[in-house]
């Protein structure tokens, strides 16, 4: 099979700015008896002009990005882990790059803001055995996740190489149709596919309005054929703003080192690893994903003291329910890029070449 690098496909697209506002995804249920998902009353993607329907999309609300302003999505759960939504802004402290926030712009309850989502399928012989049943599940979370017009999603199977099998669309049948052309074979390259989801699909992509963005990554964890770290695909997911949902493969019944590298990945971008030891759990791993995507707060803050100048700035987010000290799920921080660094990145350009994507 002929295959490009990323570097000669996609150099047409670096020149392009990337967004300087920092747009956050998190937070925890089901969808295996919900009903099919309804696109909210006001609610259409701003990033598309014209839905897959051919119909003109009404406008979404916005929040104004400037060039020093944080979103962040985060969930709030009380110690038993459920979901707690009734918090008002009063009730939080908010702390960037170890300083509290200069001005708390916006602050709300999120429950309908659109999704930007990737879907990262391990297709490496090591997982051909349960592969079917791993395909049918997300093929019903994309189903009952992605809203028409007002969603987009996008299907990355991987084994030695990331292959698109179905590019950003809002239609759950034709997500569905690039989930079921993934064929099990090969080496695993999870690092490689993970970095190119975010940076040539994520980044490329940038939302005109608040969005959620999320990877659901389904591997057994054990990366042999990368060009590039798991820790240079975790800063990549940061980069991209993207939460990372792991769902292990791994059915062995104990957590291998694969699995412990899902819960890196996992743990720095806000997300929560998975680890359905039985097959028929990953349906419900998928199903609770589902339900953090649409329960969470936003809030925009400036940052004290901002400077676009590279340098990893920390969240930390704070807050009480009746004395009683709740947990918070959010991305541990942000990068404080300048627009342009996506094309002036020479050590960028040295880890691109050596990727490979297949056509």
């Amino acid at each position: 099979m002929v295959r490009k690098s990323f570097k000669s496909r996609h150099s047409a697209g670096r020149g392009a700015a990337f967004f300087a506002g920092f747009v956050l995804l998190v937070g925890p249920h089901a969808f295996a008896q919900a009903p099919a998902p309804t696109a909210p009353p006001t609610a259409q993607n701003p990033e598309q002009q014209v839905g897959e329907q051919g119909n003109d999309p009404p406008e979404v609300p916005k929040i104004r990005v400037g060039t020093n302003e944080v979103n962040v999505v985060f969930t709030v759960t009380d110690k038993h882990g459920k979901r707690v939504t009734d918090l008002k802004q009063n009730d939080f402290r908010f702390v960037d790059d170890s300083k509290p926030v200069t001005e708390v712009r916006s602050f709300r309850a999120e429950a309908n803001l659109p999704l930007q989502v990737g879907l990262l399928i391990d297709a490496s012989s090591s997982v051909r055995d349960r592969f079917k049943f791993e395909q049918e599940s997300a093929i019903e979370f994309l189903n009952q996740t992605v809203r028409r017009r007002y969603d987009l999603a996008f299907v990355v199977g991987f084994d030695a190489t990331p292959e698109v099998t179905q590019d950003f669309t809002d239609d759950p049948e034709k997500l569905g149709r690039g989930v079921r052309a993934l064929r099990p074979g090969g080496g695993t390259a999870m690092y490689d596919a993970l970095y190119y989801a975010c940076r040539d699909k994520l980044l490329k992509k940038p939302p005109s309005g608040p969005t959620r963005r999320a990877i659901i990554l389904l591997s057994d964890g054990d990366d042999n054929q990368s060009h590039v770290t798991r820790e240079e695909a975790i800063e990549m997911a940061q980069r991209a703003e993207a939460i990372v949902y792991t769902i292990s493969t791994n059915v062995s019944g104990t957590k291998g080192s694969g699995d412990k590298v899902l819960e890196r990945i996992a743990d720095a971008t806000g997300g929560r690893a998975f680890f359905p030891f039985q097959i028929r759990d990953v349906a419900n791993a998928f199903a609770e994903i589902q339900d953090e995507l649409r329960s969470q707060y936003a809030v925009s803050y400036k940052p004290s003291q901002f400077t676009p100048d590279g340098h990893y700035r920390t969240i930390k987010i704070e807050a009480r329910k009746g004395g009683d000290k709740v947990q918070i799920r959010a991305r541990k921080g942000y990068y404080a890029r300048a627009a342009s660094w996506l094309s002036s990145d020479p050590a960028e350009e040295v880890r691109t070449s050596a990727l490979a994507v297949k056509p």
